[in-house]
């Protein structure tokens, strides 16, 4: 895989099905910088009659005979899936138990083909019949907005009616209800699953016969009232829904309510959050299911915290979503999160939808869905999308009667073929028999599909997560931080520079297409769009750097790394050096600048310069934002090139960069010794293990007696993020925009040290004077299972973390985690990769080691270099250990 392209790949996360500006942005003529085109085969090739002078490097372009035009096999590779959603997999099995304490079905179900199933967890995320969403979870407090009114204890007299649901009436002794019948809410302490239960029974039978539950919600906040007030409610059934399985609406009075001097200072809280709760749920009823919900209040959110993002139209389509039917709704959430673009309405069959083709019908005249039926209405584009709705043995129905050969067997080979006739007379024909084995076939509106995908960003922050992080939510598989979502500074300040950011998205994704189908000329489009478009960077470089990476030139510098990339596979390094030379003009605080300048002065070597290489590399040095791994290169190539007669003066940092790390060599009997291969031996119990294993089982032997884990970086930003929880996610205004975040978002910034520095230090303080195993323990007892940025809670047991920080010893770990915390973004990966410890007698002081593992023909990268004479300057235990087959043994 190209250099860049993972980290495009979660910029874009799922791709957009249509792109409004596909057309407007691959036709409109673009000045080519670049001075490249490509030929009949797809190869690069310098434009005719060009000097291939740039202003940023004065040197003509090298003879195009040298270059090698073959696509490399990183190329080759196809895209990589960045997210797999919950909405299209299938990953949890066994018993659970709903909200109200009663048994649920096992849901695992087999993986489908997301082309032609329309299984998802969304039907996986209805576990219970209490499907109110928690507006305030402890993270995001509802905003004054949001709460419809307050009512205090004088108010609240036992005459005002509250109106509320029955749920989970699935499990009820009672299947036929009648309208204005009579109910009582009775209190069920002994429920396993939920102790603050309220049941609600039927006056029928003496009130013995449970119709249901109170909402979980509601029940979390009167139940205590219940129990400690020995409130009483009674009330009636308002409506009887035709579905026995809907929640019921019914309507409750309290005919005991304690006086104000009966009650203490938990009763006003709990009874206001109680009347909270109600009034949320009558926008946002039961009968919904959960993932309509969840839509529901994305959007709303959304509308609400960025209105001005919206143009008065936009934000009336969006508002006209709950007006909808029920079906409607539910359909066109349902078709959203499949692949689409285009549905088959035969393969359209939801069990919470009880009329589709109604449903559909409804939303094509509303503006959400584009339907077609008619052949007139089928042209070039949409037949060539349509047909990829058809299975192989239809595709070989209609060549075999309109008589059409096709050259291969496959799907795409067929498609091919019926487009290849389209024009040769037998169009209206050939729509005609598609259209009849398809039938009545839909697809979102360009306007939905961008407003929803807007909604989306702005929602999450990010391509990687969607409706599915709901799901998660809502199952428990994750559980998110508790934090304050304190406004400041919007990412996004007005509409202008979020179109711009849509924009650039649109761009990184057509870059991601062209390199899958090895389109170079949409390649070369895509950057030379994108090359002008980064000069207009203004990043700031105080505390709103977090927000940088919400600008159209932040993505567009993404797409123009991954051009350099793609022309130094193609040994095109002097138009690698412009945008190099470009992107380090335009972004002067950046923490990528380090690995730039570390690729521009190696494509200046590549291209025989090594004079301008050295100053390159020199002048790097100078850069603040120049660090760790990208630092030592640095400093390597300055040692390998400041030869006489270029540098008479050896530098300053030679000792440093040659600083010996202690190294060990073992032996181990090898299964393969092959290049390009993971080597595999033979361990001290006979099984096969991998190099790390090895090396653990040597030093847990004859090595010393160590204990110790294959953790790399992940037990120490696990421990950096137990020890620094309370300040990750400490009261910082502007850093938590959602309720789906597991770190702050300037963590990878400078500005979270500055910002906390004196939170941070003194945290440190208590860590270096020997506190930091009880603060461990305390943290992880406190958040276990809670999702945080580095994490790893499934990796390693409170023994292990224990061990290790014990160890380690204080000074060494708050050495660690100041640099995590000064820059975690160059200190977040490349650690050694055992971590070993071992106890003294007394069984409570003991010692670490830290040790990278390499392989016979392996090196360190300049990364681990950086890490390791860090971790000796701050007092670590560090070695290096090198593994030697002793002979190749053939499997």
């Amino acid at each position: 895989m190209l250099t860049g392209r993972e980290s495009l790949l979660r910029l874009i996360g799922k791709r957009r099905r249509s792109l409004p500006n596909r057309h407007l942005l691959l036709s409109v003529p673009t000045p080519n910088s670049l001075n490249l085109d490509v030929n009949d085969y797809g190869n690069l090739i310098s434009v005719a009659g060009d000097d291939c002078r740039f202003s940023e490097d004065p040197t003509p372009l090298n003879d195009p005979s040298k270059f090698s035009d073959d696509l490399s096999s990183s190329m080759k590779k196809k895209r990589k899936l960045t997210q797999t959603t919950l909405l299209q997999s299938s990953f949890w099995s066994g018993p659970k138990q709903s909200e109200d304490g009663l048994v649920i079905r096992n849901l695992q179900q087999p993986i489908l083909d997301s082309e032609t199933s329309e299984f998802n967890l969304m039907q996986r995320s209805e576990l219970s019949e209490s499907i109110c969403f928690k507006v305030d979870d402890g993270s995001c407090p509802p905003s004054s907005e949001e709460i419809s009114k307050t009512v205090t204890l004088d108010e609240a007299n036992g005459t005002e009616a509250i109106q509320t649901f029955i749920v989970g009436r699935k499990f009820s002794d009672v299947q036929d209800l009648e309208i204005g019948g009579n109910i009582c809410l009775l209190r069920h302490p002994e429920n396993i699953k939920d102790h603050n239960a309220i049941k609600v029974l039927s006056s029928k039978s003496g009130f013995s016969e449970m119709l249901g539950y109170l909402p979980k919600d509601l029940s979390q906040c009167l139940a205590p009232l219940i129990d400690e007030y020995d409130l009483k409610f009674e009330g009636t059934i308002t409506y009887v829904p035709k579905n026995s399985a809907e929640a019921v609406p019914i309507k409750v009075v309290c005919h005991k309510m304690p006086s104000e001097s009966e009650v203490s200072g938990d009763f006003k809280p709990l009874w206001e959050k109680f009347l909270q709760v109600v009034d949320h749920q009558m926008q946002f009823p039961p009968k919904t299911t959960r993932y309509q919900l969840n839509f529901n209040v994305l959007v709303q959110e959304v509308l609400r915290s960025c209105s001005h993002l919206f143009t008065a139209d936009e934000k009336a389509f969006l508002e006209s979503f709950p007006s909808l039917s029920e079906d409607s709704q539910r359909l066109f959430i349902r078709l959203y999160t499949r692949k689409g673009p285009w549905f088959r309405l035969s393969n359209i069959s939801y069990p919470e939808v009880s009329d589709s083709l109604q449903a559909l019908k409804d939303l094509t005249v509303r503006g959400f869905m584009s339907s077609v039926k008619d052949a007139n209405e089928l042209d070039y584009e949409k037949m060539k999308e349509i047909l990829e709705l058809l299975n192989v043995a239809e595709l070989r129905d209609i060549l075999s009667t309109n008589k059409v050969f096709s050259r291969g067997s496959r799907k795409r080979d067929l498609i091919n073929s019926l487009c290849s006739c389209y024009n040769d007379g037998t169009r209206i024909n050939l729509v005609t028999m598609i259209l009849e084995r398809t039938g009545l076939c839909a697809k979102m509106s360009v306007t939905a599909e961008s407003l929803i995908w807007r909604v989306e960003r702005l929602f999450f922050l990010n391509g990687e997560q969607d409706l599915s992080s709901f799901v998660l939510l809502d199952l428990g598989i994750i559980k998110y931080p508790t934090y304050k979502c304190i406004d400041s500074e919007k990412s996004f300040s007005n509409r202008t520079k979020l179109l711009a950011y849509e924009e650039a998205i649109e761009v990184a994704q057509f870059m991601d297409e062209a390199l899958e189908s090895e389109d170079s000329q949409t390649v070369l489009k895509c950057i030379m769009i994108a090359e002008p478009r980064i000069s207009s960077a203004s990043l700031d470089s105080a505390n709103l750097v977090a927000f940088n990476r919400f600008t159209a030139p932040w993505v567009y510098s993404k797409v123009v790394l991954l051009g350099v990339s793609f022309l130094e596979n193609h040994k095109r390094y002097n138009q690698a050096v412009y945008l190099l030379r470009r992107l380090l003009s335009c972004f002067d605080c950046e923490g990528r600048r380090g690995y730039w300048t570390v690729r521009l002065s190696t494509d200046l070597e590549h291209m025989g310069r090594p004079n301008e290489s050295l100053l390159v590399a020199e002048q790097g040095l100078l850069d603040p934002w120049v660090r760790a791994g990208s630092r030592v290169a640095l400093q390597r190539r300055i040692l390998r090139l400041a030869k006489p007669p270029r540098r008479w003066k050896a530098p300053t940092f030679s000792n440093l960069v040659e600083n010996k790390i202690p190294e060990v060599t073992i032996q181990g009997r090898s299964l393969n010794c092959e290049v390009g291969m993971k080597n595999r031996f033979y361990g001290e119990d006979g099984e096969q293990c991998g190099v790390e294993q090895l090396a653990l089982q040597y030093y847990n032997g004859e090595g010393g007696g160590w204990q110790g884990l294959h953790t790399e970086s992940s037990i120490w930003l696990t421990i950096f993020g137990l020890l620094m929880w309370d300040i990750l996610f400490s009261d910082v205004p502007g850093v938590f925009q959602t309720r789906f975040q597991t770190a702050p978002l300037d963590l990878e910034t400078e500005s979270f040290y500055i910002t906390r520095k004196e939170t941070i230090e003194s945290q440190l303080e208590k860590v270096a004077n020997g506190m930091a195993e009880e603060i461990l323990i305390i943290s992880y007892e406190t958040h276990r299972g809670t999702a945080c940025r580095g994490v790893a809670w499934e990796r390693f047991s409170l023994e292990e973390l224990r061990a290790a920080v014990a160890c380690v010893g204080g000074v060494c770990v708050a050495s660690l985690c100041r640099h995590l915390a000064q820059d975690y973004r160059s200190w977040c990966s490349g650690m050694p990769d055992l971590l070993l410890w071992r106890f003294k007698e007394n069984g409570y002081e003991g010692e670490a080691k830290l040790v990278e593992v390499k392989s016979e023909k392996d090196r360190l990268s300049e990364q681990q270099r950086a890490w390791l004479v860090l971790l000796m300057d701050s007092g670590f235990n560090v070695e290096i250990c090198k593994v030697r087959p002793a002979c190749l043994i053939k499997p």
